[in-house]
């Protein structure tokens, strides 16, 4: 079976040769002087040769060039994000945060104010009330003396009616008493004189008709 013989020349394939596992007798001369030649070449210049079971170079493995690649765009990324970026997302985020602040100092500043009003509605509200009381206690205290005046004034009316009642009744009953008074002394003068023949004295008449009618008065 043969064999493939790579020959390599500081990481770079100079020659690829096939040789089989008997060694060829009747190979030309020439071809071995080749042979020679290549691999003193070889020898020379610290060439490797490797079969074809030899393990290939990893291709994940990043060369020096890909490191300077990376290298630099994440260089050059840090410096746009330093220097760029950050600067007016940081600038956004303070503006952000200013305005936040602003509404929320807005917002204690209107509640403040609105504390303040309904302080002073409340204070103008109990103002307001104790007017109102003071006024109804006054307006209660003019009704009550009117009231009392009004009451005395009619008292002092009805006292006048009555004793004007009063001294016309006394008035009315004195002349009754009076009239009364005559008849009864005429009629007892009569009837003295028809009984005795002689006029009584009209004082004496007189006297004993009032005694008697008093008497009966004060029963």
């Amino acid at each position: 079976m043969p064999t493939a013989i790579v020959t390599q020349l500081n990481g770079h394939v100079v020659q690829v040769r096939l040789a089989s596992e008997t060694t060829d007798t009747t190979a030309p001369a020439a071809l071995e002087s080749t042979a020679t030649e290549t691999e003193a070449v070889a020898t020379e210049a610290g060439a490797t040769e490797t079969t074809a079971a030899t393990t290939a170079p990893n291709p994940i493995a990043a060369t020096p060039n890909e490191l300077a690649w990376t290298a630099g765009s994440f260089l050059v990324l840090f410096v746009i994000m330093r220097y760029f970026l950050f600067p007016r997302l940081k600038k956004a985020t303070d503006a952000r945060y200013a305005s936040i602040r602003a509404n929320v100092e807005g917002a204690d500043q209107v509640k403040s104010d609105a504390r303040s009003a309904v302080a002073e509605y409340e204070a103008a509200l109990a103002a307001v009330q104790a007017e109102a009381a003071g006024r109804i206690d006054a307006a209660r205290q003019t009704l009550d003396n009117e009231r009392t005046a009004q009451l005395a004034q009619v008292n002092a009316r009805i006292a006048a009616a009555r004793a004007e009642a009063e001294a016309a009744t006394a008035q009315a009953r004195a002349a009754a008493q009076s009239q009364i008074a005559t008849a009864v002394a005429t009629v007892v003068t009569r009837a003295a004189e028809l009984a005795t023949g002689r006029k009584p004295d009209a004082s004496t008449v007189d006297a004993t008709v009032k005694s008697v009618m008093e008497s009966a008065v004060t029963r």
